[in-house]
């Protein structure tokens, strides 16, 4: 019943998606479902030849140049952190995927693909089409909410007889469309054709955010990823990123459509990095029924959506009260199950229109609060969940006491923890924290023990594991750094951590002080906090 938190990650009851790299190892956490598949080779008329394509799609560009010569394929090594032991980086692995050249505002040559393309990258190379040489390309951004990475190539050889791909329109419905890139089943570029078959706001598997996107029945596989999709017309309309994953459907991919590409780009321009989507910071549900819109003192012929959180940091928690009905957003009316209009004769989650602005814009809502019509101006900002859906790159934050290794909650955290189904897994507490809890203060965190390694120390705790801390020696717990300073600084005969379910781990501190060394050697654990927290033991 309850609407989607506006501008908030997707959660439970979403499609599972897959995302489309192609990578050297299987069952890779952090990268959903982006493992090589099990695959037969299919018929040869399911996917057309580039050569049968050019009769189809506008087959050059400026100069004469051919218009797949545009696409390369991106080779990507990965070190991903290892979240149960946090000093440390995972095995790394290879992938490859797809992108393609675009010239920037300035006249600059970038490389476009997708953000789970180079996420956790210690190197990436391109190769263009027919050529043998592999190329260094440097990530310039990373979007992680939209699944985009902007790449550059210094080396001016690669930029030889080359031309960049030009952005279409948004399509429309029936639209024929060219998936291309270098997808698995073979080493060269391969190109699939289909149509458009639906416009509107999408889950984005790998940014945890929803999102405008394309929805086409052309092939999207393993290694396409960050590939073009053109029309008819040879132009761009779009990023091939992910695909419906479940038994029951056939033919579901997914596009990123050129707002959301223009939106990333422009962010990139004006802030030198990508600085996210925004968000009204509300929750809000919806007024189908009519028990409820005459509850709230709505009229007949008015229409919207009821506000039942507000987001504590923020403009909107000056000007935004639960109960409020949220009727129009910048004049444009919002109906009772939170849609707007969308081209002709088409609706949309309204979440749409903020999608449109960046963090920092203000939007005019009209609200019936108390029965009567008021306005707000009220300034757009970044969701604050207070559990981070991913690290921006970043690794996770650690403190080791004794043998207790404390750290953050994230969801890169649960999914290592529990798999790609711990939104089923995790402790119900945790959950409830990431689906419905916000930020009351910009630097709070959710502060977990994570493992215990077992010491004389810890004698009797080593089963605790992923329970939250919510004080210490009686102080409450905001973030971990807050702990680790009160940690190293008590001079007090014991430490006592006040957990959740209202458990307690009391540890001798002169005691655990001598025991955490001996942790760290036996260990080889570098130091006793993460490197962003270094400065405290100076």
């Amino acid at each position: 019943m309850a609407g989607r938190p506006s501008g908030s990650p997707p959660r439970l009851g979403q499609p599972r998606l897959r995302l489309h790299s192609d990578t050297a190892n299987a069952g890779l956490p952090g990268i959903k479902n982006a493992q090589v598949q099990s695959c037969s080779f299919i018929p040869v008329n399911a996917t057309s030849s580039p050569h049968a394509e050019a009769s189809s799609v506008s087959s050059t560009q400026e100069d004469g140049f051919h218009i797949m010569d545009s696409v390369v394929k991106v080779f990507c090594i990965h070190t991903q952190p290892n979240y149960s032991l946090p000093w440390q980086r995972k095995r790394q692995y290879s992938s490859t995927s797809s992108g393609f050249m675009v010239k920037g505002p300035r006249g600059e040559n970038w490389l476009l693909t997708n953000a789970h393309s180079v996420e956790y990258h210690s190197q990436v190379k391109i190769k263009k089409r027919g050529d043998d040489k592999k190329f260094i390309a440097t990530v310039l951004s990373i979007g992680e909410e939209c699944d985009i990475a902007l790449l550059s190539v210094e080396d001016e050889e690669f930029w030889a007889n080359t031309a960049p791909l030009s952005f279409g329109c948004l399509p429309t419905l029936q639209d024929s469309v060219y998936v291309i890139g270098y997808p698995i089943g073979g080493d060269t570029i391969s190109v699939t054709s289909g149509v458009v078959s639906r416009i509107e706001v999408t889950p984005y598997a790998h940014g945890g955010s929803e999102l405008l996107a394309v929805q086409i029945d052309a092939a999207i596989n393993s290694g396409n990823s960050g590939g073009p999709v053109l029309s008819d017309h040879g132009d761009c309309i779009g990023i091939a990123f992910q695909s419906y994953a479940g038994s029951d459907a056939e033919n579901i991919g997914y596009v990123i459509p050129v707002p959301v590409i223009e939106h990333f780009l422009q962010d990139y321009e004006v802030h030198g990095a990508f600085t996210g989507f925004p968000s009204i910071g509300i929750q809000w549900q919806r007024m189908e029924s009519q028990a409820l819109r005459t509850s709230a003192g709505m009229l007949p012929g008015q229409h919207g959506v009821m506000i039942r959180n507000v987001q504590p940091i923020g403009d909107a928690a000056k000007k935004l009260q639960v109960g409020d009905i949220l009727m129009s957003f910048d004049g444009i009316q919002v109906a009772n199950e939170g849609t707007v209009p969308f081209r002709s004769g088409e609706r949309i989650a309204f979440s749409y229109l903020t999608s449109q602005k960046f963090s920092g814009d203000t939007c005019e809502l009209v609200l019936l609060r108390n029965r009567e019509e008021i306005v707000r101006s009220v300034t757009l900002q970044q969701y604050t969940g207070l559990i981070p859906h991913h690290l921006s790159g970043g690794d996770p934050s650690y403190l080791v006491v004794a043998g207790i290794i404390f750290t953050t909650a994230t969801e890169p955290y649960f999914m290592s923890e529990y798999g790609a189904d711990y939104h089923r897994e995790a402790p119900v507490k945790l959950l409830d924290r990431m689906l419905h809890h916000h930020k009351t203060t910009e630097d709070e965190e959710v502060v977990l023990v994570s493992q215990v390694l077992a010491c004389d120390a810890t004698l009797g705790y080593e089963d605790g594991y992923n329970a939250q801390v919510k004080a210490f020696n009686g102080t409450p717990i905001r973030n971990l750094r807050q702990l680790a300073k009160l940690v190293l600084e008590c001079q007090e005969p014991l430490m006592t951590f006040e957990m959740e379910y209202n458990e307690l781990i009391v540890l001798d501190t002169e005691s655990a002080k001598k025991a955490t060394g001996e942790i760290l050697d036996k260990h080889s654990i570098p130091s006793v906090v993460s490197k962003n927290m270094r400065d405290l033991l100076e």
